[in-house]
């Protein structure tokens, strides 16, 4: 493939990714309570002519956060500036997003509790008053100019909240925190993102799809295009329960939405260490990982579905484990193992 078609190629899916975002707050499906505490706060703020309180939104990657934070804006009818809280190493940094700030326009921070402590304090003056403080010069020369900015709303987004500092977090009047989607809910997203992407799809499919996402709307959407792929090439581009079937089993995703990786953690804490408990150090050398692959990327899920937990020794799989995986406790064979679960 040349480099323009591979440009080409990743433009689209860019597009595509934009164009399955909702646009505006009331094209998205679930987080009802949130959508109506924020459109409260949006008419509120158009009525007084005011500028939105600051706005934090935290919960795990792919709920909706940096679509809630796009849509805002185009509720007020005003700009918004992107930035990313790894890319503002310093106070310098922030202040051009400051400065350029137009009255009640939105400046929008993903992953905010990565921004370092010294721009976290710049930020203080700026969230309450409206003003930073300039320094001019240098040494016994240096002389300090407040500067005002025109009010506007900081929208911040994190996975970690905990990380942020109490200052910060208390100068963000409005906090909401995305929960995990119904399958109804992520069956209506399939469902309408399909129809997005031109691709026919069975109902009974749809909700094939959403019920292998982990409640998380990204996920979904991503399971989507790799179905509509799978039957582009292998059927009659309709997505039927068999072809979703089919796609998802080949992409190695199990009707829980577990993956070969998850698998496998639970494959190596059953087959070698007995079903646990065993040391987050220990399986990750088993199975020639990083431990923080198994903590950030495997055992939230896991966890959350009640499959893993975790003690004071270690991780202990569940008796919800060996039911799903259709293996009896004490059966720890590797050939008979690794034919049961893959």
């Amino acid at each position: 493939m040349t480099r323009e078609a591979i440009l080409q190629s990743s433009a689209k899916e860019k597009e595509e990714d934009r164009a399955l975002r909702p646009q505006r707050m009331s094209e998205m499906v679930g987080q009802q309570d949130v959508y109506e505490r924020l459109m409260i706060a949006v008419d509120a703020a158009r009525k007084r002519n005011e500028s939105l309180g600051h706005i934090l939104f935290d919960g795990p990657p792919g709920l909706g956060k940096t679509t809630f934070a796009l849509c805002i804006p185009r509720e007020l009818g005003v700009s918004v500036q992107l930035a990313s809280g790894p890319g503002l190493k310093a106070p310098k940094d922030l202040v051009p997003y400051l400065t350029n700030a137009v009255d009640r326009s939105v400046l929008f921070i993903d992953e905010i509790h990565r921004i370092p402590r010294a721009v976290e304090e710049y930020l203080y003056t700026a969230m309450e008053d409206f003003r930073i403080d300039l320094v001019l010069g240098e040494g016994i020369n240096a002389r300090t100019h407040n500067l005002w900015l025109k009010p506007f709303t900081l929208i911040g987004a994190t996975t970690r909240a905990g990380m942020l500092s109490g200052p910060l977090r208390d100068r963000f009047p409005i906090r909401e925190h995305l929960s995990f989607y119904s399958v109804e809910e992520l069956t209506e997203i399939v469902q309408r993102n399909a129809r997005k992407l031109e691709v026919k799809i069975e109902a009974k499919a749809a909700r094939e799809i959403a019920a292998r996402s982990r409640s998380t709307p990204r996920i979904a959407n991503n399971q989507l295009r790799w179905v509509r792929d799978y039957a582009d090439s292998r059927a009659d581009g309709e997505i039927t329960l068999a072809v979703a079937r089919a796609a998802l089993e080949m992409a190695g995703v199990d009707d829980l939405g577990l993956g070969r990786q998850d698998r496998s953690y639970l494959a190596t804490i059953v087959r070698v260490f007995g079903g646990g408990p065993a040391g987050l150090d220990a399986i990750a050398h088993t199975m020639n990982l990083e431990p923080d692959t198994l903590e950030d990327e495997v055992e939230p899920f896991l966890l959350r579905t009640e499959l893993v937990v975790r003690t004071p020794r270690g991780r202990v799989v569940t008796a919800k484990t060996y039911q799903h995986l259709n293996i009896q406790p004490g059966q720890g064979a590797a050939g008979e193992l690794q034919r049961k679960l893959f």
